[in-house]
């Protein structure tokens, strides 16, 4: 028996916070005995057709290293990828058989492309859920329509839903999906990853973001203006911000932290590569979890929350969503309303000034990751799911 996870939503090894719930639903099945395979739809230029990393097996079949500037050249290109992509699962399910194929997509054609690799292999068509599956519908009545007709198609196709949140299991069930049908997957997260720390020399002591940099869905803007108000009782510690912008989102950044005075305190990353993320991560005092109050936010569980809980070092995290169905303030993380600056400056600060206490609650914020959000635990759930499947 083989388990592949196809789509165009993460790259693999590099990439997203979807690469890394693939990372761990990956390595979690891999380690339970049951080889993996990771097949990436997405269109993107490289020279790595297939490979190999910590035991799982990934195949990118566009395989193109440039971009044609002929269209007739480009959608031979797309043609041939799916040709190859019928040619990888063909030789995957005749060495192990297929027992199922977890899609990670929000594009209609790869999404039923999916779904009919399922039907000719004879495998259970699983899809993944964390995200609001109607965020890209929103606006004109138009789109809302035919986003709500997509996803009641694309509902009745599939064997399975792997859902992040009871929000998305409720989203499910308005439809009439049965709930033979769903299982409520929480956030996943390898914890031996973040067990290995490098000693490295940093001259600053510092507090950690790593994410997207955006002040729309992330709200890092909030953290920057908590930090504002506490620099000053606190002037060993410097901010350190890291993840992927735009360049709009980066001269929003830069614009907010030369606007209060703290391009001296404030360090902005470049892209890091996952092991680099790692080592920053491990090496902060305390790690802070912003996002605002949307409809995305309220489906989704964010995936660093989960990583930042795994290194036992202090979290600060907004409340929202399924996030305090887990945790509990100043027991396992700490916790602010989304939006309150005045909240998380009092929380940072606090956090700063009783050091040990919060180091013991980070301690407790661990366990969660070795119990509920561990990444085998969670596998072995997927496993047990599908043979209940019809």
């Amino acid at each position: 028996m083989s388990f592949v996870i196809f789509g165009d939503s993460y790259t693999f090894p590099e990439g997203n916070a979807a690469t890394n719930r693939v990372h761990s639903y990956a390595k979690g099945i891999h380690e339970l005995g049951m080889p993996v395979h990771v097949i990436g739809f997405l269109n993107k230029f490289n020279e790595i057709p297939a490979g190999e990393y910590n035991g799982i097996k990934f195949h990118n079949p566009y395989n193109q290293s440039v971009r044609s500037k002929s269209i007739f050249i480009r959608t031979w290109q797309k043609f041939n990828k799916c040709v190859k992509t019928i040619q990888v699962i063909s030789k995957i399910n005749k060495d192990h058989k297929i027992i199922a194929i977890n899609s990670w997509t929000s594009d209609a054609f790869t999404y039923f492309f999916g779904v009919f690799l399922a039907k000719i292999f004879r495998a259970k068509f699983l899809i993944e859920c964390s995200e609001h599956p109607l965020r890209f519908h929103q606006g004109n009545f138009i789109n809302k329509i035919r986003g709500k007709i997509k996803f009641y198609l694309e509902s009745r196709v599939c064997d399975g839903a792997l859902c992040i949140s009871n929000y998305l299991v409720d989203f499910y069930k308005s439809y009439n999906v049965s709930n033979s049908k769903l299982l409520l997957l929480p956030s996943t997260v390898d914890t031996e990853r973040f067990g290995k720390k490098i000693e490295m020399s940093f001259p600053y002591q510092f507090v950690g973001y790593f994410g997207s940099l955006s002040f729309e869905r992330d709200n890092v803007d909030l953290l920057v203006n908590a930090f504002s108000e506490v620099h000053i009782k606190h002037p060993q510690i410097k901010l350190v911000l890291g993840g992927f912008a735009t360049d709009t989102e980066l001269e929003e950044l830069h614009a907010l932290i030369n606007k209060l005075n703290l391009s001296e305190k404030i360090i902005i990353l470049e892209y890091l590569l996952r092991d680099e993320v790692v080592q920053y991560i491990l090496h902060a005092q305390v790690l802070v979890m912003v996002r605002n109050s949307n409809l995305e936010s309220e489906a989704s569980y964010p995936s660093k929350l989960t990583e930042y809980l795994s290194t036992s070092i202090p979290v600060i995290s907004v409340s929202m969503g399924d996030i305090p169905i887990y945790i509990t303030d100043r027991e396992n993380a700490f916790l602010v309303e989304p939006g309150n600056v005045a909240q998380l400056a009092n929380q940072l600060d606090y956090v700063l000034s009783n050091y040990d206490y919060a180091k013991e609650v980070g301690k407790r914020g661990k366990e969660l990751t070795e119990t509920i959000f561990n990444y085998k635990t969670q596998s072995a759930r997927i496993l047990a799911f599908i043979n209940t499947l019809k």
